[in-house]
């Protein structure tokens, strides 16, 4: 009745008696000229759940997807802050370390520097592109650094810009 049958005879007897031998395929008891009122309504109510089942499916899927992404994102970010636990570097041959705008730096300057600073950083061939030639601004986005490379020295704290 409403399994996926493709090309299958009607057989309903027609008005001379004999088997009607229309195909039609899909869900269904019969022909459209032979299908009562009523096996019209259970073919459109099979239609209906199996669109909606279909439909629910999808929807724990997607959901069941996000849930998964979301929980390997957290673990991520764990083993990211394990990582940087174990790499991040506060001092560099008695020099502070920080990042400044994504990069690693060093401060021998007075004092220590804190998130938010504003400092001003040696030109680099990126800066000189970007900036122009001679040392650009920059800010500390965090205390410490993990890369492990040489480390440039930072010039100056920027002098706060003035307020009329």
């Amino acid at each position: 009745m409403f399994e996926e049958v493709h090309h299958r005879p009607c057989g309903r007897p027609t008005k001379a008696g004999t088997p009607c031998r229309a195909q039609f395929s899909g869900p269904g008891f019969a022909c459209k000229l032979h299908t009562t009122d009523h096996e019209k309504a259970l073919v459109e109510a099979y239609r209906t759940g199996l669109e909606t089942g279909r439909k629910q499916e999808r929807e724990w899927q997607q959901r069941a997807e996000a849930t998964q992404v979301e929980h390997l994102e957290r673990q991520i970010r764990t083993l990211r802050d394990e990582l940087d636990a174990q790499n991040r570097r506060f001092e560099v041959d008695g020099d502070q370390a920080v990042t400044v705008d994504g990069y690693g730096y060093r401060w021998r300057g007075p004092g220590t520097l804190e998130v938010g600073d504003r400092v001003l950083l040696p030109e680099n061939y990126v800066s000189a592109l970007r900036h122009g030639p001679g040392p650009f601004p920059g800010t500390v986005t965090e205390l410490g650094t993990t890369y492990t490379g040489t480390l440039s020295t930072i010039i100056s704290r920027a002098v706060p810009p003035q307020t009329c």
